[in-house]
């Protein structure tokens, strides 16, 4: 009987929306949650960079770890460095990728957007998307400067400035021969975050499709196929873990929200040099 070890990992807390998925849906496995601050944001870095990084990180996360299941919760690593991580090692990675085909199979409208990273906004891999499973639509692509780091600050404690909010959504906001967007994909897993403090600056109610419950679902498809009728054993498990590189100012002011998703062990893990 097994208890299955997954380690979770983002450029910095985004990254928690999907755990807190999983979590949901599996409770009885160890969490391993892995936040590379030292880089964050990801966008920052050319693609092989990101790429070398990533590859030594794991390298040392699955030699040390030994995680059944790594999840890149984080839509600039997984367009960029999901395959060669696939390529490179044998335990199974899951990915996030944008919900573009969920939004033009739900939009009424025919007109949605899709809000990211100015890096997942302009990448071919995302346009292919579009291309592929909403050509039907109309699909606006927004690449959001800073709503990452917004995201963070807020859940620090720190007041959203909702003008510079709404003036980061208003492109995401199109009206076209008599319609109007109704589906907002959020391509960050951080963006979430922040759904409650966009409805208050929205010009009209939208549905925001959030991409944690689809990762979280194709994770446990992943580990029911690893281990069948053996998963979510109730033995006994290790405590659920967030380590962080970087400098301990990503966990200043979240501790009651991190025990409250059942991250009571945190620390500085430099991982590599």
């Amino acid at each position: 009987m097994t208890v299955p070890r997954i380690l979770v990992f983002d450029s910095g807390l985004g990254g928690l929306t999907v755990y807190r998925e999983f979590l949901g849906k599996m409770p009885d496995a160890s969490y391993l949650y892995v936040a590379d601050n030292a880089v964050f944001p990801y966008g920052d870095l050319r693609d092989e960079e990101l790429v070398i990084r990533l590859l030594a990180l794991f390298d040392v996360l699955i030699e040390r770890e030994q995680p059944d299941l790594c999840v890149i919760a984080c839509n600039t690593a997984s367009t960029i460095a999901l395959v060669p991580l696939r390529e490179h090692f044998e335990v199974p990675f899951v990915g996030t990728v944008p919900a573009i085909k969920t939004a033009g199979e739900k939009t009424r409208s025919g007109l949605f957007s899709l809000l990211a990273t100015p890096g997942t906004v302009k990448r071919r891999y995302t346009r292919d998307l579009v291309e592929r499973f909403a050509s039907h639509c109309h699909v606006t692509l927004v690449g959001a400067e800073c709503l990452a780091e917004l995201a963070e600050d807020f859940m620090r404690g720190k007041a959203i400035d909702r003008e510079r909010l709404a003036h980061i959504l208003k492109p995401a906001f199109i009206e076209h021969q008599g319609a109007r967007t109704d589906i907002i994909v959020l391509g960050c897993t951080h963006y979430p975050l922040l759904i409650d403090e966009m409805r208050k600056v929205e010009p009209w109610p939208v549905s925001y499709i959030d991409p944690a419950p689809a990762i979280a679902k194709q994770g446990q498809v992943v580990l029911q196929r690893l281990f069948g009728e053996n998963l979510n054993a109730n033995e006994e498990r290790a405590a659920n873990r967030l380590i962080y590189t970087g400098n301990d100012g990503i966990v200043i002011n979240i501790g009651d929200y991190l025990s409250n998703i059942g991250l009571h062990e945190t620390s500085r893990d430099e991982i590599i040099g």
